[in-house]
């Protein structure tokens, strides 16, 4: 069995009194894209940093590549984007690929780089002189350059357009089709749905859900079956009931299964809408649920402790 490239072992981080990230354990398996989704305050922010080495937990263990993140060795095996990038504005596109290139033992051709990342015929206009979109993708590249074999990308599409941002997302699948391993932070929920193959949602520092995006949005949001009838059978699997005007809405955890049993009663109905909840919808159920006084692990403190995480 492949190991995985970076793990967090029964990981808690306090700041001060504020705890962070509370007995978190997670593995990121190889060749795949995790995205890390949470509401501000989460404990994001401090999990990118543990794996990353550039903090160190107050509990637990953190590997990076079969050891500790704070190994030079390790994180020569990683690439980073962060939410906040400053490239230096008199140097050229290419000059700043050059430079960063001479870091690494085996970076990727600069031409594969432009053209992974939209950045073709760009190669000589200084970075101070390109549009935001045209940094930003920059600086995504910039994290692929020495291929890594763990990518952390930390909102990367965050004020691009919607070409610019599928222009990212482009040269994120052909990482992946290679081999790579991306972990994702984004506030762009369709753009969760189209990269990511597992989902993880942190909330006041403690993993909520974890799997599938599909088995994310199932777990946190029912789906339903509404339709016009004068009556409503009896029929299993509905676990709610709601009455809209003449509408009847139905609950379930299968539709498919529950439109089969209606049909099959031979109640009459018409205007059927099937209804399954998006990614977006199962997080703002995530996020709308409280958590008991004597669970919580102090997250308002957690802001003003870490100023990362105050911004997410």
């Amino acid at each position: 069995m492949t190991p995985p490239l970076a793990r967090l072992m029964n990981v808690s981080r306090r700041y001060g009194t504020a705890l962070a990230l509370d007995r978190v354990s997670l593995d990121i398996e190889p060749g795949a894209v995790l995205g890390l989704l949470g509401p501000n305050g989460a404990g994001k922010s401090t999990l990118i940093n543990l794996v990353c080495g550039l903090r160190r937990p107050s509990e637990g263990h953190v590997e990076l590549l079969g050891g500790s993140p704070q190994d030079p060795r390790r994180r020569r095996g990683l690439g980073m984007t962060p939410q906040q990038t400053g490239l230096p504005e008199t140097l050229r596109v290419r000059e700043v690929i050059d430079f960063v290139s001479r870091h690494y033992p085996d970076p990727l051709p600069a031409a594969d780089l432009l053209e992974r990342f939209g950045l073709i015929g760009l190669e000589k206009r200084q970075t101070g002189s390109l549009s935001g979109g045209q940094q930003r993708r920059l600086a995504v590249g910039l994290a692929f350059l020495g291929q890594p074999e763990l990518v952390v990308l930390d909102e990367p599409t965050t004020g691009l357009d919607v070409s610019a941002r599928r222009a990212v997302w482009e040269g994120v699948r052909s990482y992946i089709g290679s081999g790579g391993t991306i972990l994702l932070t984004s506030h762009y929920m369709e753009e969760m749905e189209a990269l990511s193959e597992r989902i993880v949602v942190l909330k006041r520092g403690r993993v909520v859900a974890d799997g599938t995006p599909q088995e994310v949005t199932e777990a946190a949001s029912r789906q339903s079956v509404s339709f016009r009838a004068e009556e409503v059978p009896e029929l299993e699997g509905v676990v709610a009931r709601e009455y809209r005007g003449d509408r009847r809405i139905l609950y379930t955890d299968d539709t498919d299964a529950l439109v089969r049993d209606l049909v099959r009663s031979g109640a009459a109905f018409s205007g059927l809408d099937i209804h399954r909840p998006s990614l977006e919808e199962a997080f703002l159920e995530i996020e709308a649920e409280s958590t008991p006084a004597d669970e919580a692990p102090g997250a308002p403190a957690e802001s003003a402790a870490d100023p990362a995480e105050a911004s997410r």
